[in-house]
């Protein structure tokens, strides 16, 4: 669109570049001229200004332009004020001086070079300055990342192993209660050997090995026994909150679990409770407590040192009872009475005596005072 400004209205260099624009029409106009009437080029004044073929040729307007330039070349710089160069020139000038420097020409690699060296001649591109502020928020930025990361797996793997744990005892309670459902293959002997013969008998072979003592079996009974209770099939009742748990005798500093039953297998443990169906908690019943002297711990080695109004506990899964000692003797091992009830609540204590002899049984008689 054409500029429709009057020329006080532009700028200094506005002017300059009108000025140029004009004399450039000029002098294209005075070459055709030349051209068409067979005269050649136009000659040129020494500052580059093209002379116009006649007066009439360069019109009003370039010397109006040059008119108002020369009033408002207060603002030109004093140098070229000085050379006396023209408005035109000063133009030029200042065009050159505004215009950007060209970009460096990479230099042709010499025949030959090698790749480093073609890459090393080649111009370094303009690195990208990033701020300071601006690294370290990517930095802070990676370390939350990884932090967060170390967190999630941490996370991850307690969470592993609480979930491990959780199935582990979810297996052994289902585990539990499949056995418990599972009916016993080989039947229970039809003798009770409490019946024959007070629990704890048993000898020691010169390799350490533990066997039951069939010669304190009664004679009429030893072919029963030996047929049936060669590997009996314990069948162990399952505790409740009035089961015993626990004995413990201050004087012989005994703090021993209870196991129920008088086997073998149940001695080999601790302290077992013989299977009569009597409870601590029971208003009437004898709870029969029996364990070695000489092996698996010897816990009842020293009951001869008990005296008659000494106090044990035994403890069930709600209630402490308290016994008080009432006697203390030996029998012959097949004397089953001292297994009965006698009335009460009352407690009995067996083992083996002497110590490694164990011909005979100790006894302890006690009633529940708490």
């Amino acid at each position: 669109m054409r500029d429709k400004r009057s020329p006080e209205e532009l700028s200094v260099e506005e002017l300059e570049r009108l000025l140029a624009q004009k004399r450039l029409e000029a002098r294209q106009a005075a070459q055709n001229r030349a051209q068409r009437s067979g005269r050649g080029v136009v000659e040129i004044d020494g500052e580059g200004d093209y002379a116009p073929e006649s007066p009439a040729n360069t019109g009003k307007t370039v010397p109006a332009l040059e008119a108002l330039l020369q009033q408002t070349q207060g603002d030109m710089p004093a140098p070229l004020m000085a050379a006396g160069m023209s408005s035109t020139a000063v133009a030029r000038e200042a065009a050159f001086e505004e215009a950007p420097p060209p970009p460096p020409r990479p230099r042709a690699p010499r025949p030959g070079a090698t790749a480093a060296q073609v890459q090393a001649s080649a111009p370094a591109k303009p690195r990208k300055k990033r701020s300071r502020w601006y690294d370290a928020l990517l930095t802070l930025i990676e370390i939350a990342a990884v932090l967060g990361l170390v967190l999630i797996g941490y996370q991850l793997f307690t969470q592993t192993r609480t979930l491990e744990q959780e199935t582990a005892n979810a297996q052994e309670l289902f585990e539990e209660q499949r056995r418990a459902g599972i009916p016993t293959l080989q039947p229970t002997p039809s003798l009770s050997l409490e019946n024959a013969v007070l629990p704890g008998g048993h000898i020691v072979t010169e390799s350490g090995q533990l066997l039951f003592n069939y010669d304190e079996v009664p004679a009429h009974l030893l072919p029963l026994v030996e047929s049936q209770w060669i590997r009996p099939v314990v069948a162990r009742p399952q505790p409740t909150n009035e089961t015993a748990v626990s004995l413990i005798i201050p004087r012989l500093e005994i703090n021993q679990t209870i196991v129920q039953g008088v086997d073998l297998e149940a001695l080999r443990q601790g302290v077992g409770q013989l299977v009569n169906g009597a409870d601590p908690g029971d208003d009437v019943g004898n709870v029969v407590l029996a364990a070695h002297n000489d092996v698996y711990g010897e816990l009842f080695r020293h009951l001869d040192q008990l005296q008659a109004g000494d106090n044990f506990q035994i403890q069930t899964q709600t209630t402490t009872y308290t016994y008080e000692i009432t006697d203390i003797f030996t029998v012959a091992p097949n004397d089953v009475s001292v297994l009965a009830t006698r009335g009460g609540a009352t407690a009995t204590l067996i083992s083996c005596y002497p110590y490694r002899v164990n011909t005979e049984r100790i006894i302890v008689y006690a009633n529940r005072i708490a």
